[in-house]
C-alpha cells in the first residue's frame, strides 16, 4: 500500500501525525529503530545525539559539521 494511502487511513480514524508516526514505528522490526524511538520517548537527547555521531562517523562524515551547516538554514 502506497505510504500516503496509509496516513490517510489514519487521519480518518482521528489520529495526530505523531500518533501515525509513532504506530507505523512501533510495528517496525528494525531493533535500531526501535532503540531510538525508546531514547526518544524517555528524553535521551544524549543517547541520540551519540547515535547520529557514530552513525555520521560510520560513513565518514563530520557530524559537527554538517549540523552546522543544517542549522545555519533556519536563521
Amino acid at each position: 500500500m502506497n505510504p500516503i494511502n496509509i496516513i490517510k487511513n489514519y487521519m480518518t480514524k482521528g489520529m495526530k501525525p505523531e500518533q501515525i508516526l509513532e504506530n507505523m514505528m512501533s510495528n517496525s522490526k528494525n531493533p535500531m529503530l526501535n532503540n531510538l524511538i525508546q531514547k526518544a520517548k524517555q528524553g535521551d537527547t544524549k543517547g541520540i545525539e551519540d547515535f547520529a555521531r557514530n552513525l555520521f562517523k560510520g560513513q565518514g562524515r563530520d557530524f559537527d559539521k554538517e549540523f552546522g551547516e543544517f542549522r545555519k538554514n533556519f536563521k
